[in-house]
Order: structure tokens, then C-alpha cells, then sequence
């Protein structure tokens, strides 16, 4: 193998500039630059969510008012000191040249951000070249396919994003696979996984990674320098004060069978929390990933800690877990559990949007990533969304707007759940002649059968929703027009997903009749379901 792949300066990250260019660009040139670039343009969201609570630490390492550092733990540990100081840093307006090169030529990370560096490979495991081998001590690798999430892996694996299989497989660009790498530890599968022999014994199982299934979301700024400098969370109480912060290139390598290193802000809350291990193996020159290795990390409890950039929710016990990601689910059905404080008993909004700087509020928004998975292995959709200028709705700048906000969700939501139920009644009355229609009978359902109406219906509502959605937020609109709004919107999807053609049918048409009062019924004080 010849050279390396430093990713201070191979261009690897694709990012777009202010001025509308586009460009790739390596770690230095990131943040020597995000001034002048405006979004990061990674084509696979769960490596951007990834990268992002990678850079926040190293922003945190880098901004500085004077000798004080936006990491220093003796300001974070009064609020209104740190947030003081953030304030300064971002009136300077961008990061320091010669910071920025101080932290990445520092001597103790000499090689520690080459992706191939033979001792110390930037977030992998060097050890599992000896570890991972079969009975007989050979080679036992994952292989390319397992690391590149989309690709399918085994011999029945579905083909979704191209034809790759594991008997011939298609070596990724080493750029590509720095993002895969990403996405892995933050996002990667629980169960079966390669065999790592460190004991006698051959464990061949492992954790979720910390943020799968997860959906996250960070206050995005006019330009990569602000939202970078409010990417770095606020302190919490959950953390280890005393002892030193790190991340995984600053500290040695952790010993797989002993306790996990405490919790510590930023660097180990962000990057701290892997339950995967990975080695790439690259080609020749180094330009693309052949061959990887994708193993457990540690069996050990993962340390109990809120993760800044999600929203939890209350569960049916009483304790709290984070939003799960749904393909499905629009960016604005979240809104208002941005906006509101905490003072809500079944959510809680990330921490990272507490404190932001009033005098920027005006120009953030939000940016959301996530991924539709389940549990275990199965991987579906993964997403990015961006809301428009919406951080200065929040509660403690304009709790008029917030309520309204919420208001205007909660009638959605609860139009939809209307709308679902009515085109199933539909499908019923229209489908089943014993079907009682005395206007005091309940009709049952059988839920194994709803109908092609209720989907369809519902494929047609969400997005028409959210059009009437940021239409209720500008200015002049108040709370009660939402409901008329979302029930117009309802009778609409529901007439589409019925057909003009079938209306002649009059056991179509006493249906469709039926469902719409059901969905106007909302618009009455008192009302009366099926």
C-alpha cells in the first residue's frame, strides 16, 4: 500500500458555498472556510448526522475568545458564562486559521485523521486485522457490501441501490467509505455480526449503535461557521466533571473487555458512545475501500445519557425515549416540539435549542436527519428535511406563535386520524350490503381489511396538510381557522382517493357521504363517531 487518505485535506466533504458552487473539501479547508460555505451536501444523511456531532467537539476545540476555549469546563459550568462566550465567538465570524491548524497538526494526533494509517486509522480498530479471523486464523472480514449501507449483503440479500453481490463485490471510493464508516457507528444493526476473538471465546454478536432508528435535528445557521458554533451543546448534568474529555482520536485505544470511559462534554457524549468496531482495507493507492471488517465494540451497559440533538418522548411508563424516525412523518409534525419548552409532560425538545442567541433567532432554522430502521438489521428510508427561518416561534421569544404552532399540529393530526377512520367506514358501507346505515348504528371494522381508500386518502392528505400548514403561519392567521383549513383539506384527499368514476355507484355515493360527515363533524362542538 502506497500512501494514505488524510482527511485533513483530501476533499471528502462535499459542501456547497455561499456563492452557489459546490465543492469538496477536507477537514482544514472546512473549517478554515465555513464562513464562506452555506450547507453540507453529504448524499447519505445518516453519515451527515454522524459527521456533524463529529465536528461540534472539534468546533468546541477550535473557537476560542482569546486563551478560552468553547470547551473550557470551568465557563460551561455556569450557563449564562458559556453562553456569553459562545456569543463572542460568533460575532468574530469565523474560525481562527492558525487555531485550526494548531488543533489539526497537533503533534499527539500525528496520523490519527488518515483513514489507512496503519497504527492508529481515523475511528477504527486497527486490532481487528489479529482479532477477527476464522478457526483456523485466517482473515474473517465483513466485507465492502456490509459497510455501505443500501448495499445488499449474504446471498439472498435484496438488491435496492445496484446490482453489488458478495461474490463480486464493488470496491467504494475512500471518500465514500469515510461517510459508510460514519454511518456505522452511529447508526449501525444490533445482533449477528462478524466474530471478534479476544478471549478464548469468539463472540460474534453486538449492540444497536447509539443513534439508530433515530431522528436528530440542529439549529442550521446562514452559513457552516454558525452552525457548527451552535452545534456544540450546552453542558448537561449528566456528565463526568472531573474527568478529562475526549474523543476517539484523541485517546488511546479503549480495552473492549473493561468499563467504558465516563460520559464527558462535549467529546465523549458525541463520539464516545460507539458499540461497533470497524477496519476498512484499502486498495493499493488508497483511493477506494476493497474489504472491512465490522464487529462489536463492547458488551458492556452504555452509559445513560440525553443526546442533545433529539426530541424525547414519553412512553406508556412514564420514562422517556427519543423520537423515533419515520419516513413517513414531514419535518412540520415536529414543529411544535421544537418550539415549546419542556414544561409539557410528554415531550422534551433537544437540548441543543435551548440558549440559542436571541439575535440570530430571525435567521435559524432547523435541520433534520433520520433513519427509518428498525431495531435490529432492517434498514428502510433515511431522510433529510430543512425548515424555513422557524427558531423564532420558540416559546420564550414568541409563545403566541409557539401555541399557535401547536394548535395548528394538534388539529392536523387530528383531522388525519379522522380521515383514516372515515375512508375505512367508506370502504365498509361501500363494500359490505349487510352493512347497517341507521344513522345510531356503529359500523365495525375489520381492521385486516381497510380498504385501498384509507391509504390513499392518506398519501393525498399529509403533504396538502402541510401546504395549509405554513399557510396558517403567516401573519393575520389565528388558531381557529386550522380546523376548517385541515377539513378541507380531508374532504379533498378523500373525494381523489374515491374517484370520480365510482361516485355513480350509489352504495359509493351513501359511503362517501357518510365519511364526509365524519370528517365535518369535527368542526361542531359536540360530535358524534361511528
Amino acid at each position: 500500500m502506497s500512501g494514505g487518505f488524510d482527511l485533513r485535506v483530501e476533499p471528502w466533504i462535499p459542501v456547497r458555498l455561499l456563492t452557489g458552487d459546490s465543492a469538496c473539501v477536507g477537514l482544514c479547508e472546512l473549517f478554515k472556510r465555513a464562513h464562506e460555505i452555506e450547507d453540507l451536501e453529504l448524499p447519505v444523511p445518516p453519515a451527515a448526522a454522524g459527521l456533524m456531532r463529529i465536528l461540534a467537539p472539534m468546533a468546541a476545540r477550535i473557537a476560542a475568545d482569546g486563551e478560552v476555549r468553547l470547551d473550557n469546563v470551568d465557563v460551561a459550568e455556569k450557563i449564562n458564562d458559556w453562553s456569553r462566550l459562545r456569543n463572542r465567538i460568533l460575532k468574530a465570524g469565523r474560525f481562527d486559521p492558525a487555531a485550526v491548524d494548531a488543533y489539526f497538526d497537533h503533534k499527539e494526533l500525528r496520523g490519527r485523521f488518515d483513514l489507512f494509517d496503519p497504527d492508529r486509522p481515523f475511528l477504527q480498530d486497527p486490532r481487528l486485522r489479529a482479532e477477527c479471523v476464522d478457526a483456523k486464523g485466517l482473515p474473517n472480514s465483513s466485507g465492502v457490501n456490509k459497510l455501505v449501507m443500501g448495499r445488499p449483503t449474504g446471498i439472498n440479500g435484496a438488491v435496492l441501490f445496484g446490482h453489488f453481490t458478495d461474490t463480486a463485490p464493488v470496491p467504494v471510493p475512500a471518500a465514500e467509505a469515510a461517510w459508510h464508516l460514519i454511518a456505522q457507528l452511529y447508526y449501525g444493526p444490533s445482533g449477528q455480526c462478524t466474530p471478534r476473538r479476544i478471549t478464548g471465546e469468539r463472540a460474534g454478536s453486538g449492540d444497536a449503535a447509539p443513534m439508530r432508528k433515530s431522528v436528530s435535528y440542529f439549529p442550521w445557521g446562514p452559513d457552516l461557521f454558525t452552525t457548527l458554533v451552535l452545534a456544540v451543546p450546552s453542558p448537561q448534568a449528566e456528565v463526568d466533571w472531573e474527568a478529562q474529555d475526549a474523543c476517539p482520536w484523541e485517546e488511546d485505544l479503549n480495552d473492549p473487555l473493561k468499563p467504558l470511559p465516563p460520559v464527558t462534554w462535549p467529546g465523549r457524549i458525541l463520539t464516545g458512545r460507539f458499540r461497533h468496531a470497524v477496519l476498512l482495507v484499502p486498495s493499493e493507492d488508497s483511493r477506494t475501500v476493497t474489504d472491512a471488517y465490522i464487529t462489536w465494540a463492547t458488551h458492556e451497559p452504555p452509559h445513560k445519557v440525553r443526546d442533545p440533538y433529539q426530541i424525547l418522548d414519553r412512553r406508556n411508563d412514564g420514562d422517556f425515549q427519543p423520537r423515533e424516525a419515520d419516513g413517513a412523518r414531514a419535518l412540520w409534525r415536529d414543529l411544535d416540539s421544537l418550539l415549546l419548552k419542556d414544561s409539557r409532560q410528554d415531550t422534551q425538545r433537544p437540548p441543543v435549542l435551548e440558549h440559542l442567541p436571541r439575535t440570530l433567532l430571525p435567521r435559524l432554522r432547523v435541520r433534520a436527519y433520520g433513519f427509518d430502521q428498525d431495531g435490529q438489521q432492517k434498514d428502510s428510508v433515511w431522510f433529510r428535511a430543512t425548515t424555513p427561518p422557524v427558531l423564532q416561534w420558540q416559546e420564550e421569544s414568541d409563545a403566541e406563535m409557539a401555541h399557535h404552532v401547536r394548535r395548528c399540529h394538534a388539529a392536523a393530526e387530528k383531522t388525519g386520524e379522522r380521515l383514516d377512520y372515515a375512508a375505512r367506514i367508506a370502504w365498509k358501507i361501500a363494500t359490505d350490503a349487510s352493512v347497517d346505515l341507521s344513522p345510531k348504528a356503529r359500523i365495525k371494522l375489520d381492521h385486516r381489511k381497510p380498504g385501498p381508500w384509507a391509504s390513499a386518502s392518506m398519501t393525498r392528505y399529509w403533504p396538502a396538510a402541510e401546504t395549509a400548514f405554513w399557510q396558517l403561519t403567516k401573519p393575520g392567521q389565528v388558531g381557529e381557522q386550522a380546523g376548517k383549513a385541515f377539513a378541507d383539506v380531508a374532504l379533498a384527499a378523500l373525494d381523489e382517493a374515491i374517484g370520480q368514476g365510482n361516485r355513480a355507484d350509489i352504495r359509493v355515493a351513501r359511503a362517501r357521504h357518510r365519511a364526509r360527515n365524519l370528517i365535518l363533524a369535527l368542526l361542531r362542538p359536540s360530535t358524534h363517531t361511528d
